[in-house]
Order: structure tokens, then sequence, then C-alpha cells
């Protein structure tokens, strides 16, 4: 055990929290871990992204899977702390009982289409579905660079979505800022996105002079009460989430192989080119120096901002070369969609996926897609799931400057021969959309 603790200590004393009750008490597991630093250090008023897409997240060759038997050690144990106070807080939680529940994980990075492709399961009303609950842990828990807390957030990450998996909601409020009070909170990130939560009983009477960060759009709700939600959650037959900052899938091996969850796993992949393109709008500030280099205006790019953009394609590669592979643990229950497919056959991919997942499509979800797949012009604002799909998905061919598209091509080529896009080797063939720049692709998933 000692030797346990020293090494895992100075991994753990890299990491720093808000001061959060929960997370002080959280690590301060004294039969656990001997000490945890007392550094807190306050997250950042703004992220580089809304929803950080961090290559640190990809393990570097000194920071391989070699060190994960000890973390994941260690964080289980950690875990089981910590879902002890959640239920000190929440009182003993209930269990889906349902023997055919199924889990779905939308496994995705930014502006890859994945909230589009998540109303998919959204829309279905048998179904609890989040969308991007691991925003919180990404604002309260800051991990130092480096190979090894690269590991130790994923596992952060996984093991608040097996809480979450499991409908205890109440794991995210210790996340949350300010932190919950009798398990009512204003601020749970796009509440108005899950229509689980928009519902009643949850939706509860609206509260004047209270203002709700990430309101529900389509009807007028109280705070959000998280143990009503639990409630819905476990309620539902099924439940689907979506997450873009889950990068490796080799950390998903215990979800996949826990009994109680039947999880099945989609990662969404787009073209690296047009994912650059829409991040660039969507995130404009943060993309200055790209657009000056792109019209002259500065002599070279940072070379950390594009070793951040072949890291982030690396690590798609890899977790989808190890869910191509199907080994033991993930035969039927990985699948590889790419978002250029669905743009073009929506309602087929829909099924698709539907089938996949082992969970009936409605006509509420095709109703759904056919009406948002063929909207007018003039919807398709940055955040919108409203897409006239089959002509909206390459309008980034002409968005993007070429010496730009050149940059993605030469550092994320292994990931995009994996996926089928093919290289363009001038501006005339990136803007001819006569020439196609995909390849077509069947057989990404087996049944």
């Amino acid at each position: 055990m000692a030797n346990f603790v020293s090494q895992l200590r100075p991994i753990v004393d890299k990491i720093y929290f808000l001061d959060n009750p929960f997370v002080r008490e959280f690590m301060a597991g004294r039969d656990t871990v001997t000490r945890v630093s007392d550094k807190l250090k306050q997250s950042p008023q703004s992220l580089p992204e809304a929803n950080s897409t961090d290559s640190g997240l990809m393990l570097p060759e000194n920071g391989s899977l070699l060190s994960l038997s000890t973390l994941d050690l260690a964080f289980s144990q950690l875990k089981d702390r910590l879902q002890n106070i959640t239920l000190q807080l929440g009182g003993t939680l209930l269990a889906p009982t349902q023997r055919t529940r199924k889990h779905v994980l939308l496994m995705a990075t930014t502006r890859t289409g994945s909230s589009f492709v998540g109303e998919f399961f959204n829309q279905q009303g048998n179904i609890f579905y989040l969308f991007e609950p691991l925003w919180h842990i990404e604002r309260t828990v800051s991990f130092e660079s480096g190979g090894a807390n690269a590991v130790a957030s994923g596992l952060v990450y996984r093991d608040v979505l097996k809480q979450l998996f499991l409908c205890d909601l109440y794991i995210l409020e210790n996340f949350i800022v300010p932190f919950p009070e009798d398990h009512l909170t204003q601020f749970l990130f796009r509440r108005g996105s899950s229509r689980s939560l928009c519902e009643e009983p949850v939706c509860t009477p609206f509260v004047k002079k209270v203002f709700e960060k990430y309101h529900c759009k389509s009807r007028r709700c109280g705070p959000l009460n998280v143990t009503l939600a639990m409630e819905a959650c476990l309620r539902k037959e099924h439940m689907a989430l979506k997450a873009v900052r889950i990068r490796q899938l080799e950390f998903l091996r215990p979800l996949v192989e826990d009994p109680r969850l039947d999880l099945r796993i989609i990662q969404l992949v787009r073209d690296p080119r047009a994912v650059l393109a829409s991040r660039m709008v969507a995130f404009s500030g943060k993309y200055e120096t790209w657009k000056k280099w792109a019209n002259e205006r500065v002599a070279t790019l940072n070379a950390d901002e594009v070793q951040r953009l072949r890291g982030n394609c690396e690590s798609i590669r890899l977790s989808a070369e190890l869910g191509l592979k199907q080994p033991s643990w993930l035969q039927g229950r990985y699948m590889l969609v790419r978002y250029e497919d669905i743009a073009r056959s929506p309602l087929q991919k829909a099924q698709e996926m539907y089938k996949f997942t082992g969970i009936a499509l409605t006509t509420q979800v095709e109703d759904w897609i056919r009406k948002n797949t063929q909207a007018p012009e003039d919807s398709n604002g940055i955040y919108s799931t409203q897409k006239n799909s089959s002509e909206q998905f390459e309008k980034w061919r002409f968005s993007i400057p070429f010496k730009l598209a050149q940059v993605v091509q030469n550092v994320c080529t292994p990931a995009m021969k994996l996926f089928g896009y093919k290289l363009a080797n001038s501006a005339e063939t990136l803007t001819n959309r006569s020439i196609s720049l995909l390849e077509e692709r069947r057989n990404f998933w087996v049944t």
C-alpha cells in the first residue's frame, strides 16, 4: 500500500480543485491517499472553447497506459468514497430495475455535429438524455498538462459517467458552481437541451425573479430539482448521454463490462478540415492567429496550436482503431459513424444507430429528423440543430483558406485516411463540389 501511495502521490498532487466542500472531502480519503495538495486554483472564467477538446487528453509516448492500472485502482477507491458521500448528501439511491434498459454514449469532439446527432436520442420520449454533463467537471477540476494527468482526468470523467448512467445525478451537484442548495440549482449546463429536464414533473412551477442560466426553451420552469430529475431518469426505459471530453476509448472498458449498464458507444467523427472551419466561426477569438496567418499578416503559426491539432486527430484515430478492431470486450458495443454520412442520409443513419443500440426507433424521432434536416437557409446558426443537412455538410469547403486546409491535411493524414476523407491537392480541388472529398465507406461497424 505504501508503494501504491508513493506512485500515486506525485500525480494527485498536481490536481487542483476549486474551493468546493465536496471535492475537499472527496480527496481527503486518508486511508487511500496519505495527503492531497491543499493548493486551490480558481477555474478560469473563460475556457479556450465552450466545450474544450484539449490534446492533453491524448497520451504521449511517455504517458502510455502502463500507468493506467495503478491510477485505475486509485480512482476506484476514491470513487467509492465519493459515492458514499453522495449517498450521505442525497439519501439512498434507487437503481433502475429494467433488465432491458440500454445506455448510450455519444462520444465526439466539438463541432462534429454532436448536438444535432444527440437530438436523435433526445427526441425519443422513452430515453432520458443529458447534454454535456461533463462540462461541469472541466469547469471545476483543473489538471496540469502532461500524460499522467491526462490519464487522471480521463478516469475522473469515466467514474462520473458511470454514476450518471446509474441515474445518480447528485454526483453533478459536487461540480456545479455555485453549489446547489437543497438539491436545487439554476446553473445546470444546457438544461434546455434535454427534453427530460424540461418535462413534468421535473419542470416545476416558474419562480419570478429567479434567473436560470440555461433555461428550458419550450416552457418556463423553476430551478432544476435534481431529485426530481433523478426520479425521471429512473422512470425512463433507456438513457443516452453526449460527451466531448472522453478521448480514450480504453478508459471506458469498466463501463462496457458493467452488467448494470448494457452500454453502447457511438463515436462520431467529422472531416478535421470541416471541424477547424467550424471552430474558427464558433470560437472566433481563439483562432485569430490562424486567421492572421492565412491572410499573411503573421509569418508563422504557433507550434503549440498545430501540435494540439495533431494531438486531437491522433487521439480520435487511436480510439477509433481500437473500436474497429472489435476486441472481445467491445464486440457489438462500438459503432463509428461519420457526420457526413448522417448529413446525407439522416433517417437511414438514425435507423442504423437505433438498431445498433437495441432500442426501437419511434415515429416521434423520424418526424423530427424530416422536419429538421430540410430547414430553410436562414435557420443554420452556429449552434442550431436545424439543418438542410444534404446541402450544408460541405459548406466548409468555401470558408476555409486552402493553406489552412493544408495544415490540417499535413498533421491529420492518418486519421483522414482511416475515416475516408480525401486530401485536396489545390485550392481549385477544395472548392470544386463536383470532386468528392469523401470515400464511400459502409462497413464501419459490425452487428
